[in-house]
């Protein structure tokens, strides 16, 4: 039987992602008929190409994220996992700790499972502060220019408040997490309030984000994944993405959603 031709097998390679998200090269190569050391080295073609993302044992699919969601599309995504992220996030929190928020659906469920006693939360995003005057939480608003696709503040403004502050905790939500490209935006704006609160942190740096991040690359770049010290994510994150990332030195947790009576069937 033929092999298929270099081309082709890239082609089927990416329409199997495409489907599956990731893939192991035993699997690839059982589909496309070649050898493991084959499969690794297309593997490696394709990823010179931004087209996916090595792992260990696979790869995952690499998406581009040109657009930025609006703000209401995108606190209907995932809505469980946020809750989820967010409660587990919170946890981490200690008495008194001053604490960054950036701007975005995930990091608004931190906010709103936060039940810390002495705690300063800073932060962009104007949802926050509107919910605070509820919770009894000291909340700082940056100001700055209102983003209404984000429901937050950007701008200079926005980052010079940000540089007069050191938080011992940052909690940064962004719509790309990827391995290689590190953690990215879609609006160059939101990237600039999201490196300067990294940059204002003395303490651990935790990005919060659902499993379909993962592998994403936006247009703008926030800072290397090394800049991160611990992901909490969903369940959904692929195995072999898993490993990498903690063979990487980062901390990745995984926040286990609630099951409600309804769907234990009681």
């Amino acid at each position: 039987m033929e092999q298929p031709l270099p081309a082709e097998r890239h082609a089927r390679i990416l329409e199997v992602l495409a489907e599956r998200h990731a893939v192991r090269v035993s699997t690839l190569s059982e589909l496309l008929g070649v050898s493991e050391v084959t499969v690794r080295r297309d593997l490696e073609d394709l990823e010179g190409k931004a087209l996916l993302e090595r792992t260990h044992g696979g790869a995952i699919a690499a998406r581009r994220m040109r657009a930025e969601p609006a703000y209401r599309e995108a606190a209907e995504r995932m809505p469980e996992q946020k809750r989820a992220i967010g409660r587990t996030a919170a946890a981490f929190v200690q008495p008194g700790e001053t604490v960054f928020l950036n701007g975005g659906t995930t990091t608004l469920e931190v906010f709103r499972a936060l039940d810390v006693p002495g705690i300063t939360i800073v932060t962009n995003s104007v949802g926050m502060a509107s919910e605070s005057a509820e919770r009894g939480t000291d909340v700082i608003l940056t100001g700055g220019e209102y983003r209404a696709p984000s429901d937050s503040c950007v701008g200079g403004f926005a980052t010079d408040a940000i540089r007069k502050v050191f938080a011992s905790r940052a909690f940064i939500g962004t719509e790309g997490v990827s391995r290689l490209a590190g953690l990215t935006s879609p609006v160059s704006a939101e990237a600039d309030v999201a490196r300067a609160m990294i940059d204002q942190t003395h303490g651990p740096v935790t990005v919060v984000a659902d499993h379909t991040k993962l592998g994403t690359v936006a247009d703008f770049a926030v800072a290397p994944i090394a800049s991160a010290d611990q992901l909490v994510t969903d369940a959904g994150i692929d195995t072999e993405y898993h490993d990498d990332l903690v063979a990487s030195g980062i901390e990745v947790v995984i926040a286990e959603q609630l099951v409600s009576t309804r769907s234990r069937g009681t």
